[in-house]
């Protein structure tokens, strides 16, 4: 079970499938006739990544993951193959790399007696200032 990003980003290179298809937009005829764009699958299932991970890489892959826990990258920025396929491995690895950072637990903020107490003081205050917005009574 790999346990840093490293180790995973290593095991997903081995595990990942290729497959070029003709890129879309603007190109002219060579956009036509060469498969230059890149379509990266990675099964991430098979990274046995931890459960905090994987929730964080499903949250950070958004529609880019498959139902069936695909990982689903198109790179068609460049006029090559190389250069589209070393941009999608590149884009898969900082996606995995930032699932391993996860974010730091919030600590709760302590009040000391008197912020607490001011606290309540300016609710009374701003409570009895609401209270006289009432309907007038002319009794």
């Amino acid at each position: 079970m790999p346990t840093s990003a490293d180790e995973t980003i290593a095991r997903a290179l081995t595990l990942v499938s290729e497959s070029f298809i003709a890129a879309s937009g603007p190109g002219g005829q060579n956009v036509n006739k060469v498969a230059t764009a890149v379509q990266l699958r990675l099964d991430v299932y098979a990274l046995r990544l931890p459960p905090e991970v994987f929730a964080r890489f499903r949250q950070l892959a958004g529609s880019r993951m498959t139902a069936k826990g695909e990982l689903l990258l198109t790179a068609q920025r460049f006029r090559t193959q190389e250069a589209n396929r070393a941009d999608a491995r590149d884009r898969m690895a900082k996606l995995i790399a930032e699932s391993f950072n996860l974010p730091e637990k919030r600590a709760k903020t302590r009040l000391n007696r008197i912020n607490k107490g001011e606290r309540l003081e300016g609710k009374k205050k701003r409570a009895t200032v609401k209270a006289g917005r009432g309907k007038v009574q002319f009794d």
